[in-house]
């Protein structure tokens, strides 16, 4: 019988023996009709039965006496030491109105009456036991809070290795340093170096912090201790740092091994942080983890590995030499880096042959290893949603948009006037980023709504670092371009739709003049210092570190960018008016163009591809306007 199943059954079996009894204790009175009288009572009824035929039947059990006339049943006490014949007897009552039985109370008795005494502290133990049962969880005893949650995985066991991780070939380098370490400790030891006590995992969510983690672990084929910084804080004073204490100490058991802290920030943010700057819980858990870390010796062979996407708010004491003193930036990935996860995720899949990863590779910038292998897995659901054998470039494109985007709303309701709306504006992007110097090439184009989005215009992007002012300038550009095609196309028509497509040329504009030092005519240095809350983990507010003569400036520098954004759109469009209206009639017939037939229709030339046909529509929607996406710049949508 299973160990578990028999210890949370008679957990169970008690608890309800205590419930039974508990029942029969406080409510099974209640039931009674019998009341307490005095010896009185008893020798009046007693004379009333002389001469009839219906004596009184009195039970005699110590010195509680339960006598019985005419059905009805009452008690009494007497003195101890006396009897019932002495008590009748002294009232003058004929013998023969009464009959008494001795009943014989005995040790039983005695200790039934202790134990009910003694029942309502054993009903508040078997309580108290069962709560603390309960609260520790399955398997758990009482005296367990201290221990460790980590879980341990046996290096002999792992499944991943270096061949696994795609895409961080920089960390993969860096980490092989900890691999031979603990493989060959002695080639480090005899010339007395010291490898670095723990490694730093710095990255965005989905980089592929913790798969690495485990691939040196499966490379170095030592125990894996796997915990996340969550799991040591408790609502109990001093369980974080007993836990911290009981893990390392597993750890040093079974050296060499791997302790990996997965988002260390919880439990690692700067000390003193908290909302009245108390020494809580946390801290406490932190200032043990800084002890044990300063403990190690090479002699351990115990490396300390911990993952964030934090680092800003870690207390600087972790940071120092001794402790987490090497910091390895996993970012995400390039499109070199972007083709080697892809083909680690399509393995096993039947990806059609004419596809080539780089393509769609080139088409994700901003994804991470996480967004791609959910890219990959949705690619395939849509092959299978179709009963199909292969997933081809088209499931795979439609998969980017899923994950970036949404999946496709084509059941949406919207009006021929809306429609013929968003065609022009989304043609209005994709014409001026075309036209305009160092603008971003299309990538796609579409009046199917997605998510929030009622369409959408997707560019090309290469992976780039630095910008110029002309690229950023065209982006305000191609921002604008989207509202100046509604109001040429129908006569100052204003919609909702250019809101996002503000916010982002806003963005921009006032990063090019505060942050970026873009404007000759305002000092080359950064305007506003931001503020934050550390305990809060992000901005709060900036601070206005300028004056406000220089405030004005700003802001008339700002709205020039954006006008002049808007002036180079208006001049574009109204060039390409033939263009525009081509590409908005495609859109209307297509409703999806991609990047080729886009240049065929640039170049003057006919489409020839087949019609979409459109589905019945299910539910009305009032169409919105904004929308997530991946990667910079956003794609611009209506």
């Amino acid at each position: 019988m299973n160990k578990k199943f028999l210890n949370n059954s008679i957990t169970y079996v008690i608890a309800g023996l205590l419930m039974i009894g508990a029942f029969y204790l406080f409510l099974g009175r209640s039931f009674e009709t019998s009341e307490e009288k005095d010896l009185g009572h008893l020798v009046r009824i007693s004379k009333s039965a002389e001469g009839t035929a219906n004596p009184v039947t009195i039970e005699v059990n110590g010195d509680k006496l339960k006598y019985t006339k005419n059905g009805e049943v009452y008690k009494a006490s007497k003195e101890s030491g006396t009897s019932v014949y002495e008590i009748m007897s002294a009232s003058d009552v004929d013998p023969s109105a009464y009959s008494v039985v001795v009943k014989n109370g005995g040790s039983v008795g005695t200790i039934f009456s202790i134990l009910i005494g003694l029942l309502p502290f054993i009903l508040m133990f078997g309580f108290l036991f069962f709560i603390m049962r309960q609260a520790q969880g399955s398997g758990n005893s009482a005296m367990n809070f201290g221990k460790s949650r980590a879980k341990m995985f046996v290096g002999t066991k792992a499944n991943v290795t270096f061949f696994d991780v795609a895409g961080l070939p920089e960390a993969k380098e860096e980490l092989e340093e900890v691999v031979d370490f603990l493989k060959f400790p002695e080639r480090f030891t005899s010339i007395g170096a010291k490898i670095p006590s723990g490694v730093l995992l710095v990255g965005p969510p989905g980089t592929g912090k913790t798969l690495i983690a485990r691939a040196v672990a499966g490379e170095a084929g030592v125990p894996f201790f796997s915990i996340s910084g969550s799991e040591f804080v408790e609502m109990f004073v001093g369980v974080g740092a007993s836990r911290v204490r009981d893990l390392f100490s597993q750890a040093k058991r079974h050296s060499p091994c791997i302790i990996f802290v997965d988002e260390i920030d919880a439990v690692g943010r700067h000390r003193g942080a908290g909302l009245g700057g108390g020494h809580d819980e946390r801290e406490q858990t932190l200032n043990q983890i800084l002890v044990e870390m300063d403990g190690f010796d090479t002699n351990n062979n115990v490396i300390v590995i911990a993952a964030t996407n934090r680092p800003d708010i870690l207390d600087p004491a972790l940071l120092r030499p001794g402790r987490f003193d090497r910091r390895i930036t996993i970012d995400n990935p390039d499109v070199n880096g972007r083709t080697e996860i892809l083909n680690v995720h399509a393995k096993g899949k039947p990806i059609d042959k004419k596809v080539e990863m780089t393509d769609v590779a080139k088409q994700t910038p901003g994804f991470s290893g996480a967004d791609l292998a959910n890219l990959i897995n949705e690619s395939a659901l849509l092959t299978a949603r179709r009963n199909s054998k292969k997933i081809t470039l088209a499931d795979l494109t439609e998969a980017i948009d899923r994950v970036s985007m949404g999946p496709a709303r084509k059941s949406k309701v919207i009006s021929d006037k809306e429609r013929e709306l968003v065609a022009y504006h989304e043609a209005g992007h994709a014409i001026v980023s075309h036209f305009m110097p160092e603008g971003k090439s299309v990538g796609k184009i579409t009046i199917v709504s997605r998510g929030h989005a009622g369409g959408f215009t997707r560019y090309e992007q290469e992976d780039q670092s630095l910008m110029t002012k002309v690229e950023l300038e065209a982006m305000i550009a191609s921002a604008m371009g989207g509202r100046e095609a509604e109001m040429i196309t129908h006569k100052g028509v204003l919609t909702t739709g250019a809101s996002n497509d503000f916010e982002q040329a806003t963005r921009i504009a006032r990063e090019m003049v505060m942050r970026y030092g873009m404007i000759e005519e305002l000092p080359q240095r950064t305007y506003g210092k931001k503020q934050q809350a550390v305990f809060l983990g992000r901005e709060q507010n900036e601070e206005q570190d300028y004056s406000e003569e220089t405030a004005v400036k700003i802001d008339k520098e700002i709205s020039s960018l954006l006008e002049q954004g808007k002036n180079n759109a208006n001049k574009i469009l109204k060039k390409h008016k033939k263009q525009l209206e081509l590409l908005a009639d495609a859109l209307l017939k297509y409703e999806t163009l991609d990047a080729d037939q886009f240049r065929t229709l640039m170049e003057g030339k006919t489409l020839n591809i087949k019609q979409v046909s459109k589905p019945e529509p299910q539910t009305k929607e009032k169409t919105e306007t904004t929308k997530q996406k991946k990667g910079f710049p956003e794609p611009q949508s209506s």
